[in-house]
């Protein structure tokens, strides 16, 4: 059996878990009022709108947002039935399926994101300091990369049902 964290480590373990839970619902709540989505499907338009072409693959866009395949392909059909996002076949690969956010998903963006800065500013960066802010952001891009390091979820083998 491993070692039980050291209260300290604990202590800050659950500190980090509630306020992520805090937040994420704040920002849930303010997604689904302002755009009528889920979060996961604000961060995939979000994803979208902010690069260049204004397309990634399925498997680009799961990995970016921790997200399974199969849910990736759910929520990607619903914002394509939406008008949200187009599906297509990559000129590329032949394996990989391009999505691309519509003048529609761009515009539910703009229509989202000023709540959302507003709920993100005044929850996460309200009780900040100027010296917390650089150092929580080098904290947090560490412990991301560190565990961005592990193979993306896109490549893990799925477990069958006995």
């Amino acid at each position: 059996m491993a070692d039980p964290l050291e209260p300290e480590q604990l202590a800050t373990y659950f500190a980090l878990m509630e306020s992520v839970s805090l937040l994420h619902h704040a920002v849930e709540q303010q997604v689904r009022a302002a755009g009528g989505l889920s979060y996961v499907q604000f961060q995939l338009l979000a994803r979208l709108a902010d690069t260049p072409e204004r397309r990634l693959t399925m498997t680009e866009l799961a990995d970016g947002v921790v997200y399974s395949r199969s849910g990736l392909t759910h929520q990607a059909g619903l914002l394509e039935k939406a008008g949200l996002v187009t599906r297509g076949p990559s000129p590329d690969d032949q394996r990989a399926t391009l999505v691309t956010i519509t003048e529609d998903g761009l515009a539910r963006v703009a229509a989202i994101l000023p709540g959302h800065v507003e709920v993100v500013r005044d929850l996460l960066f309200a009780p900040l300091s100027d010296k917390d802010l650089p150092a929580l952001g080098d904290i947090m891009t560490r412990v991301r990369d560190h565990m961005r390091a592990q193979p993306p979820r896109s490549v893990t083998t799925r477990r069958r049902r006995g």
